[in-house]
């Protein structure tokens, strides 16, 4: 089969976790990479002959090694998912949790999105997706890093889409921006349309089956994202 072979770059858990066991119920063949093997071997014990692990850490930003030995064994690969990263509250400005926040999201983003972009690029084809928020649209009160680093995943996605739009039509890069999902990182106490994980997921593959440049999660998010991006400071300073 072509088009079958998908690696998801932080499928431990969360979104990512979800996407992975959706692409084996299609009968995809799936890398899958994270810190805990406990979690990956989970995965990999349900359907043993469609999955190949590679256990690291992303915060190294130094993987190649390791993604090119994952599709060697994977047999090739036609879509990489990056849904790998944390984010905690920083109200205080506590530089542990910027740092905590900022190393997964931006060593380990550009390191994989590299070499997505070159491995995608030499083939003239291939799906490259970035799972990054909704806090990418505007700069955040309760935790300043986590929103500045959506921000900067949403903005390098869109760079590289304007470089693969150059390359070939069939080499497509999907921006992700999710609203609230039940997950683990859903922590605000202003939680509203909130999304099953399940069909965040199902979204998020249908956008990349189908070439989307961005996409939202659940779709009705854009109009939050409208706001967010256009409400004036004034405002915002006060509910944001």
């Amino acid at each position: 089969m072509t088009n079958r072979h998908v690696i998801i770059i932080g499928a431990s858990s969360g979104i990512g976790r979800k996407m992975a066991e959706q692409y084996l119920e299609k009968g995809y063949r799936v890398g899958i990479t994270g810190r805990r093997k406990e979690l990956l071997e989970e995965i990999k014990n349900q359907y043993p002959a469609l999955v190949e692990l590679a256990c690291y850490d992303v915060k190294t930003g130094n993987n190649d090694q390791e993604l090119e030995q994952l599709v060697n064994r994977l047999g090739g690969l036609d879509t990489l998912v990056i849904s790998a990263g944390t984010g905690e509250p920083s109200a205080d400005l506590d530089w542990h949790i910027d740092k905590e926040t900022v190393d997964p999201n931006i060593n380990g983003f550009i390191q994989a999105a590299n070499w997505g972009y070159r491995y995608f690029a030499a083939k003239k084809e291939g799906r490259l997706a970035f799972i990054s928020s909704m806090a990418a649209n505007r700069g955040g009160l309760h935790a300043p890093v986590y929103n500045a680093r959506e921000a900067f995943e949403s903005s390098y996605a869109y760079g590289l889409a304007l470089k693969a739009g150059r390359i070939s039509r069939n080499f497509s890069v999907t921006c992700i921006e999710p609203g609230f999902v039940a997950t683990k990182m859903a922590k605000s106490d202003k939680l509203f349309w909130v999304v099953p994980v399940d069909k965040a997921a199902r979204q998020i593959i249908q956008a990349i089956e189908k070439r989307r440049r961005k996409a939202y999660i659940s779709r009705r998010w854009w109009l939050v994202a409208l706001v967010l991006r256009n409400i004036p400071h004034w405002l915002y300073k006060r509910v944001g």
